[in-house]
């Protein structure tokens, strides 16, 4: 491996008793990579003549790009709010990310007051809104495969053990702000979106699912016709973390279960994420306009296995963030005094 001068600053910013200093990089404060690396226990290197920058310990691998947005974080991509910069050879991450991307999925913590018992599901579209439409006069119409992937999915999550709610269970229009309320009257405990995606321009390369979350305070969203930085808080941002996690839980799940492109985690306000008051994303299943994929959508047996991934993305996500149950101590007969612990066991004949 070649050492090149990103790796050679790496390894000196590691070996140093005394943090780098922070900067400032369009208005964001960015701090050394390298200072991250060694306050939390990983180990760097660099490939592709140090534009690829690899952190690993026992439990952790991230992947990350100089100059770009993207960022592979245990087997998951996932799309960072400011991109990774470099200055004077020094590789530099936005805290922003630190806090809002990077630490919630290193560091997951278990801080649901309750396990999962409520999930609402949202078939996206319906009635007078068909989402994508794809082909001529037999066309086919998001709306349809949202609902069908959306039955299949409360099917399969109800055997699972789960309370399922739908914001429709038919070919009916509901407004935007009427789904998340959905989910916020009935007390759900997750929130997800269904939907899938098409593309005017190399439709016969661009495939793969992509979920998004709630944009995190002070960043753009990464949709295409995402708000700014100065956008503010939305009820979703208090369920921020939890929200990323449920997020890249479903996405590695999609990707490795279906064998599919990933197209990253992805950050966005949309209607139906912003006024959810509980981890909500948004999955795009794939693309419909994909010669392969497309063609796959619309067949029953490709959603019942991408309702599968869904499912255990979610059992995922519980596992790593409900509480640990405490086992209920043994029960004392108050009649007994403390010199019936002296008391011998009984011998236990062979």
């Amino acid at each position: 491996m070649k050492f090149s001068p990103i790796w050679l600053a790496l390894l000196f910013f590691v070996g140093c008793a005394t943090p780098a200093q922070a900067v400032s990089i369009n208005g964001q404060n960015y701090a050394p990579l390298a200072d991250w690396t060694r306050v939390n226990g990983l180990h760097g290197y660099t490939l592709n003549h140090g534009n690829e920058i690899i952190l690993t310990n026992r439990n952790t691998r991230l992947v990350f790009g100089v100059d770009s947005h993207d960022v592979e974080i245990n087997g998951v991509n996932v799309r960072l709010s400011f991109p990774v910069a470099s200055q004077k050879n020094v590789p530099l991450i936005s805290q922003l990310d630190i806090d809002t991307a990077i630490r919630p999925l290193i560091f997951p913590q278990k801080i649901s007051a309750r396990r999962i018992t409520t999930i609402c599901l949202d078939p996206g579209h319906g009635g007078k809104d068909t989402g994508n439409r794809i082909g001529g006069f037999f066309s086919h119409d998001e709306k349809t495969y949202t609902l069908a992937l959306a039955l299949e999915l409360r099917d399969q999550l109800r055997k699972a053990g789960f309370n399922v709610i739908l914001t429709r269970s038919k070919d009916v229009y509901v407004d935007l702000p009427a789904r998340p309320a959905i989910a916020n009257k009935a007390g759900a405990d997750l929130f997800v979106s269904l939907h899938f995606n098409a593309t005017e321009n190399g439709r016969a390369e661009v495939q793969g699912p992509e979920t998004y979350c709630i944009t995190p305070v002070g960043a753009a969203s990464s949709n295409a016709q995402g708000e700014g930085r100065d956008y503010g808080a939305t009820t979703a941002n208090r369920f921020g973390q939890n929200g990323l996690l449920l997020a890249c839980q479903v996405q590695k799940s999609l990707v490795r279960n279906l064998g599919v492109v990933d197209r990253s985690v992805r950050r966005a306000r949309f209607a139906v994420l912003r006024d959810a008051a509980m981890p909500a994303i948004l999955i795009e299943g794939g693309y419909m306009t994909h010669p392969v994929e497309g063609k796959k959508i619309f067949t029953a047996a490709y959603r019942k296995q991408m309702a599968a991934a869904i499912v255990k993305g979610i059992l995922n996500y519980q596992k790593l963030t409900a509480p640990i149950p405490v086992a209920n101590p043994p029960v004392r007969n108050p009649a007994m005094n403390n010199s019936a612990a002296k008391i011998p066991p009984a011998k236990i004949s062979k």
